[in-house]
């Protein structure tokens, strides 16, 4: 740690910055209270009443929606994509559906912390306008696979184009303060979860439109030869929008003359980031949660496509989009109207506890819904089924809490030194994919 950091470490203490965050918090308003005491040592008096720019705010949210829709749209389909493309046995389907998401995530994750350097060099504007860009096209050809390899090609190269969630998390934190930065990331949360619900709708409801809709696309052969091209085509509209909407609109958050190499301290490196106070800590709590989330997010829509006889649900791609979207709408409620309560209630370590328990029972409840299925017992299913459905979607309040978490105990690495590698880690520790 540098003489600076230290120095600013002196003016922050670190036991108050995260002590309270990880607590066994005291029923009642006693653990809001900690977090909101927390809120007002961090935050410096210059922007202690700094307002929350919300057209800023609604048009990055905007271009949040793009990230989930095109990473949830695909998910109705892309199981009967990939057996009707590869020719395989229903078995082997989802060995294939896990690779192409596998290797979707494994490429973002080694270029994310370039597109933070770059965000840093160049501005976090021109990133967000080009990751958007390339997010739709790659996202449109996406569709016009006509083999597996070309599945999985085309899904890395939507990978390759990661910069849109890492800039608009820093853009968002650039635009706020940590006493505003909970109301920020709340609308930031509830696009994610718009998301979401719009992106498996996009993918069902127009996957094979000559089909589903032979009156308006029966006589079109590109929709016949493509069945799942119009779902793609629509969800690259969707990003080619946003990036012309932030071109225009967006305003550039970066101060060259405050944030990374240009400032008095200059920038901090990766090691002082991770040793800041509980960087480590939500860390961890982050990637416990993403990994469980992104097992389910990955394995439901396979075991909603798999046959009845082994193992699954047999679901069109259409009633997969339903599913999916009704547990994106579930989890937008219930950190909507019932995280609030519970949040002022429990506290901080109360709502991970809670989730962390739940998790197990929502899991387990999936295969005996198959069981139902097999001994025809279809009325139980459809009563067991969306009632786990809804109330596991509970489990994002997790993420939300998280994301709550990471602004307060990061702030004063947030403020001691705001780069997009910072942003970067911060990213790592509060991206609520599916919150």
């Amino acid at each position: 740690m540098t003489s600076s950091a230290a120095s600013n470490e002196h003016n922050h203490p670190a036991a108050q910055e995260t002590t309270p965050l990880l607590a066994a918090s005291a029923a009642g308003p006693t653990a809001q209270a900690n977090e909101e005491a927390l809120v007002h040592k961090a935050v410096p008096k210059d922007d202690d009443d700094k307002p929350l720019p919300k057209a800023q705010i609604f048009l990055l949210c905007y271009a949040r929606l793009v990230e989930p829709i095109a990473f949830f749209s695909i998910f109705p389909f892309v199981n009967q994509m990939i057996w009707e493309t590869g020719h395989l046995t229903a078995g082997d389907v989802g060995f294939y559906s896990g690779l192409i998401e596998s290797l979707f995530s494994l490429t973002q994750m080694l270029v994310m912390i370039s597109w933070g350097r770059a965000a840093d060099r160049f501005g976090r504007k021109p990133v967000l306008v080009s990751s958007l860009a390339g997010v739709a096209m790659a996202t449109s050809i996406f569709g016009l696979s006509k083999a597996i390899w070309q599945m999985i090609l085309f899904r890395c190269l939507a990978g390759v184009f990661a910069g849109t969630i890492v800039t608009v998390r820093s853009m968002i934190t650039e635009n706020s303060t940590p006493r505003t930065q909970a109301r920020a990331f709340s609308f930031f949360a509830f696009a994610g979860n718009l998301g979401i619900f719009i992106g498996p709708l996009i993918g069902g409801g127009l996957s094979k439109p000559a089909e589903q809709y032979p009156s308006v696309f029966g006589r079109i052969k590109l929709f016949k030869d493509f069945p799942y091209a119009l779902p793609t085509f629509a969800t690259g509209a969707v990003g080619a929008s946003a990036a012309i909407i932030s071109a225009l609109f967006i305003k550039e958050t970066l101060n060259r003359k405050v944030h990374g190499w240009l400032s008095d301290d200059g920038p901090r490196s990766t090691w002082e980031i991770v040793k800041s106070p509980g960087v480590v800590t939500v860390l961890f709590l982050y990637g416990g949660a993403m990994l469980l989330a992104l097992a389910y997010t990955a394995v439901l829509p396979v075991l909603c496509f798999t046959p009845v006889e082994l193992g699954g649900f047999g679901f069109s791609p259409l009633w997969i989009s339903i599913l999916i979207a009704t547990g994106g709408a579930s989890q937008a409620i219930w950190l909507l109207l019932v995280f609030p309560p519970l949040q002022h209630r429990f506290g901080t370590g109360g709502v991970l506890r809670g989730c962390a328990i739940a998790w197990p029972f929502m899991f387990a409840i999936w295969p005996l819904c198959n069981e139902l299925l097999r001994h025809d017992h279809t009325v139980a299913f459809w009563i067991v089924g969306p009632i786990n459905l809804v109330l596991g979607s509970g489990v994002a309040m997790a993420f939300s809490k998280l994301s709550f978490l990471a602004a307060l105990s990061l702030a004063y690495v947030f403020y001691s030194c705001r780069t997009a590698r910072a942003q970067r880690y911060c990213a790592l520790a509060i991206y609520p994919r599916n919150a």
